[in-house]
Order: structure tokens, then sequence, then C-alpha cells
């Protein structure tokens, strides 16, 4: 036998190997679907999270390929509708209308919880106010306060930042903060708020400028930027977003997190979420700042 067919045996032979499945819960025998790939896309809030989930699970699982890519809760959710996506992760619930969009088309959008996330509220470590109700924080994206003096601050403009309307973390903080529940409210932002494509556009414009005030998931938030403390009430206590303050429900801005799916999953797709909400995922959940769904 010659050096080139002894090269070629030896590369079959780990190419064999290599390919073998690998079922969770620790059952290796072969899968209908023995070289899956999962297409993940959508919020931005949760893609570095479904990141770090997907390379943990390929190391456990190398016969599984998984792709993550973020774009915003709406970017996914179409992409699930029309079927080039298995995964759709969404940091807001899917809307009535995506609904209506998916049932045209024969889908059945179905619903998993993930994680949960507090959306903190941000400003310039050089700003001297520490807290806020939830109504003057919708005053202020609102444009009805404009001035960082009205809400005990030095004499300045506000600058207002946001994420983008496609983005599910805007959608939310319009509903529970701008609108402050209530689903009657027309409230919106101000017409002069910038709006931003992704959270290190806001990490960014928050470091440079002293005047802005802007809102991310907590596990975005670096530590030379300031948290606001936030009260629901002005008789209630100011709280800052963390873990146990998402678990006991004293935080304002508190939200879950989403995958869907067209359908029930099943193979490869049923073995990640399984994964994903069990305890192995949901360490890394906590290591990267946002709350876990297990009890």
């Amino acid at each position: 036998m010659n050096k080139y067919s002894m090269l070629l045996l030896i590369c079959l032979a780990l190419f064999g190997s290599g390919c073998a499945p690998v079922r969770s819960g620790g059952d290796s025998s072969a899968p209908d679907d023995a070289s899956a790939y999962i297409e993940n896309k959508g919020s931005d809030t949760i893609v570095n999270l479904a990141l770090a989930w997907a390379e943990q699970y390929q190391s456990l699982h190398p016969d599984i390929r998984i792709s993550v890519t973020g774009g915003g809760s709406g970017t996914g959710i179409a992409a699930l509708i029309n079927g080039t996506v298995g995964i759709a992760n969404a940091s807001r619930k899917i809307s009535a209308d995506e609904l209506k969009q998916a049932e045209a088309k024969g889908i059945k959008p179905v619903e998993h919880i993930i994680a949960r996330d507090a959306i903190a509220v941000i400003v310039n470590p050089n700003n001297p106010v520490n807290q806020l109700t939830l109504q003057q924080i919708s005053d202020i994206y609102s444009g009805k306060i404009s001035n960082w003096q009205e809400v005990g601050g030095e004499n300045r403009r506000i600058v207002r930042l946001s994420r983008e309307t496609n983005s599910g973390t805007h959608v939310y903080f319009l509903e529970t903060v701008l609108r402050l529940g209530d689903k009657k409210s027309k409230t919106l932002f101000s017409m002069d708020t910038l709006l931003l494509p992704s959270s290190e556009g806001i990490i960014n414009e928050l470091r440079d400028n002293p005047n802005a005030i802007g809102y991310d998931g907590l596990g975005y938030v670096p530590k030379d930027l300031k948290m606001i403390a936030i009260a629901k009430n002005d008789d209630d206590a100011y709280v800052l977003p963390a873990i146990a303050t998402v678990n006991d429900k004293t935080y304002a801005i508190a939200r879950d997190l989403y995958m869907y799916t067209a359908g029930d999953p099943t193979g490869a797709e049923k073995d990640y979420l399984d994964w994903i909400i069990a305890e192995e995922a949901q360490q890394i959940v906590a290591k990267l700042g946002f709350v876990p769904i297990l009890k």
C-alpha cells in the first residue's frame, strides 16, 4: 500500500468517527437526522447568550451545527414565518399581526421561555441623577421632560437614546415604560429620540455624552456606565436591576425572553431546546448577566 492510499484510509476513518451522533442526555444511538443544522436568528438582546449556548452545545454534540445571527426580534420572527430559520429569538412576545401572517402560511408559532431579563436605564457616570420613577422616565422619553434639571440634575438638555423600532427591546420599553402598561395609551417616543441599531451604539453614545439617557438589557451594561434606580410609583422604593430584584419582582422593568419554533419542535431542535432550559445552559444565562428560569 502506497503512502497516498494509507493517508486516504486514515482520513476516511477519522471522518467516520467524527460523524458519530451524540443525543442529548448521553444517548449515543444515531438519530434520524444524524448530521443536523439549526438556524437561529432574531433578538440582538439574546444573540450573545444564543452564541454561548451554541458554542457549548456543539462542543457536546459535534454532529450538530448551529448558526446564530441577530437583526432584531421582528427580523427573527419574520424569518420563522417565511420558513428560512428553525428557531427565532425574541425579546418580546409575538404580535397578533405576526400570528396572523404565520397562520396565513400554515405555520403555528410555538413559544418557549428560555431566560429572563431586566431592562436597565443607563446614564453617563458624570450625570448626578441616580434615581427616577417610571412616570419620570415615560415623561423624558415622550418629550414632556427635556431638561435634567427637572428631575434633580443639572441644567442640561436631555439626549434620548433608543433601539430601532424593529427591536423587541424597543417595543417592550414603549409598552411597559412609555405607556406604563396601558394598552389604550398612544404615547410615542419623542421625535428627537436617536434610534440606534445596536446595544453597542447606545453604550458608545452614553460613554461620550454626559447628557444622554439610554436603556439596554442588564447583561449588556458595562461597569463604566451608571444604572438608574427605578421606583414603580412616587411612594415606592427605588430599586436597581439585578438577578435578585427580577426574581423577587421588585424591579419594575423585567421581562421573559423567548425562542419561537414553527410548531412543536422535533429532532435536533427539540433536543437543543430541552438542553437550553436545563441546568447546564441556565448557568450560562447567569454568567452573562441574564436571569435563569430555574427556581
